[in-house]
C-alpha cells in the first residue's frame, strides 16, 4: 500500500468566474446527443436550498479571492499551463468516445462553470501534490468524473465526497468516519487517499494508467478477473477489451476528454477560466476540538464557507479524536489564528455509552456504530464475546456532544449550522408499516439503529405499545434494510421540492417523477408519500 504523505498546508487557487447550481454526476457511457438542455440542473435553485447555499459559498470564495488577486493578477502565472505540463494519458483521436466526451463538455460550458467554481479553492492543493508525486496531471479533474467537485455528492452506491470513496475502500486508505467526522467529505484527506489508491492501482497493474482508472471505477478484483478471463481465452487486455460493465467503459474516455479540453482550449472554442498560481486556503492547526459556531460569531467568518471548506464535519465541532486541523481562506488564516487563542475552552467530553438489549452481539453492534468488534472488546475489557441484556458498553471513538450553550447570537447560529448540516448530510427517511408480532426492538434491529433512536424519530414514550399496520418514521444514514426492502417511502417535507428530494436522496430527477408518476410541473404535499428506489430495484 502506498505511503501515505499529504501537504499540512492544503492551498488552491484564484478563479475569476461565479455561478450557481447543482453538481451533476454523469454515468452514461457516451455522451447525450442533445446534452445542452439538462433535466436535472434547476435553472433557478431555490434560496432555501442546502445545496444552493453551498454552491454560493463558492461563488463567495471565488469572488473574494479575484478582487484581492485582481491588482496582480497579470503577473501572476496562471495554474493551468503547470498542470497541463504533466499531462500524459489524455488522447482524443477525431470520432473517439474521447473526442465526444470533451465536445460534450465543451459544449456545456454553463455546467463546467459551475464545477470549476467549487474546484478553485482545492486546484492549487491537487496540482502540488501531483508534482510532488510525479503523476500524470489528468488526475486533477478526475473530480469532475466523479462528482463534479461537490464534496457532498453522495452515490446510489453509497459513495461519498469529491472523490466518491467507498466506506471500506476509504478506511483501507486511512479516512477516518465516524459519528463526529466523514473524511471522504474532506477535501484534504480525501484527496490525499485518493492520490494514494491510485497510486497503488498504477503499481498492482504494472504501470497502466488506464487499467488503474478503471478499477478506481469498477474495483480492482473485477478488473482483475476480466484480465485472467481474456488471458485465459486468448483474448486482449487492454482496458477497452475487457468485459467490463458500461459505465467504466465510459469512464476512462471521459477522462481524457476533460485532458484534451483543458490541453486544446481552442480546439472545441472552450475557454479556461482565469486560474491564479496562488494558494487560495489553508489548514490551521488545532490543539483539541474546537466549537465552530463560537469560532464563527468570534471571527465573523461566514458560517456556510467554513461548512463548504470543512465539509467533512459532522456536528458543530471539530472531532475530538482528529484530524486535528480546519481549513479557512488564505486570508483569514491571522485572524482565526488570534481568534483560537482567545477561544474559551471546549466543555469536556465524555465517552458515549450504549446499553445492551435482548438479541444484540458485538458484531451486531460493530456494524451499526461503525466499528470492529475487536475495537468493542479492547475498550470494554472483554474477554470473550458474550453479552448480558443491560449490560452498558463503551463505544470506542464515540463521544457524547455537548449540549450547545452561549447567548442568543450562539443559539442562532448553531440552529443554522444545525438545519445546513441536518439537510446536506445522506440521511434516508422512509416509512415503515407495523407488522403482526412485530416489536420495536425486532424493527429498530432490522434497520440497524437502537430502540431509543425509533422512540426519539417517532415520538414514542419507553412504554408506548405499537400496533400492526402503524407507520413509522425511519430516519439514518445507515440504515440496513434486506434486499426485499430497496425500494422505500419518502415523507415530503415543508419546502421541498422535486430536485431537492432528488438531490438530498442521490437520485435522477427524471427517475423520481417516473417512479412517482410526476411530471415537472406537480405540487408536491407536506406528508406525501413518495417511491424511492435504490440500485437494483428501478
Amino acid at each position: 500500500m502506498p505511503e501515505r504523505k499529504f501537504l499540512a498546508a492544503a492551498c488552491a487557487a484564484v478563479i475569476s468566474l461565479a455561478a450557481s447550481g447543482c453538481a451533476v454526476n454523469q454515468t452514461q457511457s457516451e455522451p447525450a446527443a442533445e446534452a445542452r438542455v439538462r433535466a436535472d440542473q434547476p435553472i433557478e435553485p431555490s434560496p432555501s436550498d442546502p445545496f444552493a447555499a453551498i454552491d454560493r459559498a463558492f461563488d463567495r470564495l471565488a469572488m473574494d479571492r479575484s478582487t484581492a488577486s485582481s491588482d496582480d493578477s497579470g503577473a501572476t502565472p496562471l495554474i493551468w499551463p503547470r498542470l497541463v505540463d504533466r499531462f500524459s494519458i489524455s488522447s482524443c483521436p477525431e470520432g473517439s468516445r474521447a473526442a465526444r466526451w470533451a465536445n460534450w463538455y465543451a459544449d456545456n460550458a454553463d455546467y463546467m462553470q459551475r464545477v470549476l467554481v467549487r474546484a478553485q479553492p482545492w486546484m492549487y492543493l491537487i496540482v502540488d501534490e501531483l508534482e510532488r508525486r510525479d503523476l500524470p496531471g489528468e488526475l486533477a479533474l478526475l473530480p469532475v468524473v466523479e462528482s463534479a467537485f461537490d464534496p457532498f455528492a453522495y452515490s446510489h452506491g453509497r459513495a461519498a465526497g469529491p472523490w466518491q470513496f467507498l466506506s471500506g475502500t476509504a478506511r483501507d486508505f486511512g479516512i477516518t468516519i465516524d459519528d463526529w467526522y466523514d473524511g471522504r467529505r474532506d477535501f484534504v484527506a480525501a484527496t490525499a487517499a485518493a492520490l494514494d489508491y491510485l497510486e497503488y492501482l498504477n503499481d498492482l497493474f504494472d504501470g497502466d494508467w488506464a487499467l488503474a482508472l478503471a478499477a478506481y471505477n469498477a474495483g480492482q478484483g473485477r478488473v482483475g478477473r476480466a484480465i485472467r478471463r481474456n488471458t485465459a481465452r486468448g483474448l486482449g487486455t487492454e482496458w477497452h477489451e475487457l468485459p467490463l460493465p458500461r459505465e467504466t467503459l465510459g469512464y476512462v474516455p471521459k477522462l481524457k476528454g476533460l485532458g484534451c479540453l483543458f490541453r486544446e482550449p481552442a480546439r472545441y472554442a472552450f475557454v479556461l477560466p482565469t486560474l491564479v498560481d496562488a494558494p487560495q486556503v489553508a489548514t490551521v492547526e488545532l490543539d483539541g476540538p474546537i466549537d465552530v459556531v463560537a469560532l464563527a460569531i468570534r471571527t465573523g467568518l461566514d458560517l456556510t464557507e467554513l461548512i463548504t471548506l470543512n465539509a467533512g464535519l459532522n456536528r458543530h465541532m471539530t472531532p475530538p479524536n482528529g484530524p486535528a486541523y480546519l481549513v479557512v481562506p488564505v486570508a483569514d488564516v491571522e485572524r482565526v489564528s488570534a481568534a483560537l487563542r482567545d477561544l474559551p475552552e471546549s466543555p469536556p467530553l465524555k465517552h458515549r455509552k450504549i446499553r445492551i438489549q435482548r438479541g444484540d452481539s458485538l458484531s451486531v453492534l460493530a456494524r451499526r456504530h461503525g466499528t470492529t468488534v475487536d475495537a468493542l472488546k479492547q475498550v470494554n475489557d472483554l474477554s470473550s464475546n458474550r453479552l448480558i441484556a443491560g449490560q452498558t458498553l463503551e463505544l470506542p471513538g464515540a463521544i457524547a456532544e455537548p449540549a450547545p450553550q452561549g447567548d442568543a447570537e450562539y443559539q442562532r447560529v448553531y440552529r443554522e449550522m444545525a438545519a445546513l448540516q441536518q439537510q446536506l448530510l445522506p440521511t434516508d427517511r422512509f416509512i415503515h408499516r407495523v407488522r403482526s408480532g412485530e416489536s420495536l426492538w425486532v424493527i429498530a434491529r432490522r434497520y440497524g439503529i437502537g430502540v431509543d433512536d425509533l422512540q426519539r424519530m417517532n415520538g414514542l414514550g419507553p412504554r408506548t405499545l405499537i400496533r400492526p399496520g402503524q407507520r413509522l418514521v425511519i430516519e439514518t444514514d445507515r440504515a440496513v434494510r434486506s434486499p426485499a426492502q430497496s425500494s422505500q417511502r419518502y415523507v415530503v417535507r415543508q419546502g421541498d421540492s422535486l430536485w431537492l428530494i432528488s438531490r438530498r436522496q442521490r437520485v435522477g430527477l427524471n427517475e423520481l417523477m417516473r417512479w412517482n408518476d410526476l411530471d415537472p410541473d406537480s405540487v408536491l404535499r407536506p406528508g406525501q408519500e413518495l417511491i424511492i428506489h435504490r440500485s437494483g430495484d428501478a
